[in-house]
């Protein structure tokens, strides 16, 4: 079958470290990102670790169930959506990348079987992964002013 996707990327001044810690702790999502509430399921302090359960709501009506697939800490994240989006085998990965002038290049990619409902969310993710990057290196860069 084949796969749809998206991907954002975004610059900060900050440091790997930095940005891996609004990255790795979904309790703090919320305080970033455009999502009502969140955190980990059993609830429990971050940072996040392979097979840890995070649970995110959206808008009045979305609440997805992500489940930790890898952690490189300081580089990388991966998860799967195990619910609450209808789409199918959806995966994403965060990276973080240092750059020469010293901040982080943060790319936030995800890729899902393409079925007519995957289809529908793709064009709301296309809209939302910018927006998400956008927000986290505000966030990012807030914490080096």
């Amino acid at each position: 079958m084949s796969q749809l996707s998206v991907q954002a990327e975004g610059t900060t001044r900050a440091q790997p470290e930095v940005v891996w810690s609004l990255v790795a702790d979904a309790n703090s999502y919320s305080q970033w990102g455009p999502w009502n509430d969140g955190g980990y399921r059993p609830p429990s302090v971050g940072p996040s670790q392979e097979g840890s359960v995070q649970w995110f709501r959206y808008g009045r009506r979305t609440t997805s169930v992500e489940q930790i697939l890898g952690v490189n800490t300081h580089r990388s994240l991966s998860y799967k959506v195990v619910s609450g989006l209808p789409v199918k085998n959806y995966r994403a990965e965060v990276t973080l990348t240092p750059v020469s002038s010293g901040g982080t290049l943060i790319r936030w990619t995800a890729s899902w079987d393409k079925t007519l409902m995957g289809i529908l969310v793709h064009r709301k993710l296309l809209q939302l992964y910018p927006e998400i990057v956008a927000a986290l290196v505000a966030a990012a860069d807030q914490r080096v002013s």
